[in-house]
Order: structure tokens, then sequence, then C-alpha cells
């Protein structure tokens, strides 16, 4: 397919049924400076043009969460999302999704616990919430409140408060088991959220979830598509590395990443793209739509072409086998559920 110029992206993915999913944008980094080092007075101007440009490239998903935010910033990230948004020119694209997530903190109990937190989540949208999904799975430590929790989410789909419902970390059974039990009450689940990149491929096993996703129609989700910033293709051991939790997680990673490195950059090459982009379209040639963080302007061109090309199925198979022979792996979200 021909490179298409940002502003027709959206026309030509229109006229070519079946290019693959979409890229979303996620919203860890407003507010969290353990692992994002957020700055407001470096960050928070930059956002609305940011929200702006991402959603006249093409996209129609932005995720956020109630926990977002460090320390006393709990929040920020749903709150500088909502006035971004309520800052873009009118109109809005009729299919664009604003999603957040609620934590299950051990005190939320009961089927009606997540009621307030999502008032509160659409507050800070400023009115804006299409999709409210569970943070994590409590299925390792705590089954009873998960259950509880969700029947409460599906209560409130049902009652039009909130039109879609999603998971995030969880795993294929625990998956089946939600997709049947809302299933019988008329709810559809409509998303699930997994931890998705070459360098955490737990999502594609057979039985994985994945799998499953596709056998019953629901919409994944790949978090974390560039591993933390590390597959962008701009760090080696001989850079000056983030700070922080993602600096200690980059130096444990990086020795011997060289072989995933020089074919991601050499199939960017051969598409006169960029790492970035080749990570994303890897996602999407599995089926999963990426959720790549945004927080500069600068960095949206990387979604519009990557929205422009796919990768061809022996590609996505080069990929697959050189990180299948890597030690290194991404660390797994202790709270995902088999």
């Amino acid at each position: 397919m021909e490179r298409l110029v940002a502003g027709g992206i959206m026309a030509a993915m229109e006229a070519l049924p079946g290019i693959g999913p979409g890229i979303g944008v996620g919203t860890w980094a407003w507010g969290n400076r353990l692992v994002w080092d957020y700055d407001p007075d470096r960050d928070d101007g930059l956002l609305p043009a940011t929200v702006q440009a991402a959603v006249r490239a093409g996209v129609r998903l932005f995720d956020t969460a109630d926990s977002y935010g460090t320390g006393a910033l709990q929040g920020c990230s749903e709150r500088l999302l909502g006035a971004a948004v309520d800052l873009c020119p009118p109109p809005l694209p009729p299919d664009l999704v604003i999603a957040t997530k609620l934590a299950p903190f051990p005190w939320r109990l009961g089927r009606r616990a997540f009621d307030r937190p999502l008032a509160a989540s659409r507050c800070r949208l400023r009115g804006r919430l299409d999709r409210v999904q569970l943070h994590w799975s409590t299925a390792r430590y705590a089954p009873w409140q998960e259950d509880a929790l969700l029947d409460g989410l599906a209560d409130l789909v049902q009652s039009g408060v909130v039109r879609e419902l999603g998971v995030s970390n969880m795993g294929p059974r625990r998956l089946r088991r939600w997709h049947g039990r809302l299933r019988r009450r008329g709810v559809h689940l409509s998303s699930v959220q997994v931890q998705l990149s070459p360098l955490c491929r737990d999502a594609l096993a057979p039985e994985g979830v994945l799998s499953v996703c596709r056998e019953l129609a629901i919409e994944a989700l790949g978090y974390s598509p560039l591993a933390l910033g590390l597959l962008s293709g701009g760090w080696s051991l001989q850079d000056r590395l983030p700070t922080g939790l993602r600096g200690l997680l980059f130096r444990r990673l990086l020795p011997g990443l060289e072989p995933l490195q020089d074919l991601l950059a050499e199939l960017a090459r051969s598409h006169g793209s960029t790492p970035t982009a080749v990570c994303l379209n890897w996602c999407r040639a599995h089926g999963a739509q990426p959720i790549v963080g945004l927080r500069r302007p600068e960095q949206v061109p990387a979604i519009a072409d990557a929205l422009s090309w796919s990768l061809s199925e022996a590609e996505r198979g080069a990929i697959d086998a050189v990180a299948g022979k890597l030690k290194q792996r991404m660390p797994a979200n202790p709270f995902s559920s088999s």
C-alpha cells in the first residue's frame, strides 16, 4: 500500500477494510513521577495539542485510569485527559472512545463499590466516558471481590450509566468465565487489556488471551507495546538512560537485545519508517490494538506513519522468531490472572 499523508489516513482505512486494528493512546505517564518523570510545568501545556494531533492522525481510543498519577497527583491523568478532549475543536469523531480503568483497591468491596469512583472519574473526564474497565484481576488473592465489582459494573452498563465494559490484566480462563457470565446477563464484554510487545508475548500462546479474543469477538488491547519505550530505537547502554525504575529495567534488559533491535531497525528502513512504528504494527499484525503513551505533539507522526502500512506475515514471523530466542523478558504484571 502506498504511503499515505496523515490527513488522509482515516479515509484510506475506510477504503481498505481489513488493514487491522487501530492505535490507541495511553495516559499512564500523565501525572506519574515515579516511572515517567512527569513534570507538570514541562508536560501539561503540551497535552491538548497532543490529543488534537492524535485525533487528526486517526486515534479513536484514549485510555486512562483512576489510579494514574503518583501520590497527591492520583487522578491527574483523568483530569488532564478530560481537559484536553474538552479543548478539541468540534465535532469530535463519533467513534471516539474515552476509556478509564477502576482499581479494585482492597477497600472497594461489594456490588456498589464502584458507583462513586465511576461518578468521580466521569467528573474528572468532564462528562466524557464511554468505556469502564476493571484495572486488574483479583483472582489470585480475592476472587470474591472481583465477582461483586464486575457484577456491579455490569449493572451500570445495563442501566445506561456507561456504555461499554472492559477488563484488564485478565488471563484466558478468567476471560472465558467472565465473557460467559456477562453474556448470560445480556452484557457484551467489549475489550481486554494485556501487556503485549516482542518482549512480552504470553498473550500469543495457542490458548492465550488473543486466541480467546478472536473466538469470542472481544477487542484485544496491547499495553506497553514498546516495552516502556525500550524498543523505540532510541536507547543503548552507551546512552544516558531514563531515571528511576525505567532506567533500572533498561540496564537489565538492554544487554543481549541487539538481535531484536537490529531486526526492528532493518524492517523500519525497508518501510521508510521507525522501530516504533514496526512495534506498533507487530501488535496490529497479531490482531491487537496497541496502546502507546504520548506526551508531546512531535510523537504523533509515528502513529500516523504506523497506520499507513502493515507488516507482512513473514515480517511478523521474523520478529516472533528473533524475540522468541531472547532471554530478556518484560516483567509480568503480578495481578494478571490465569
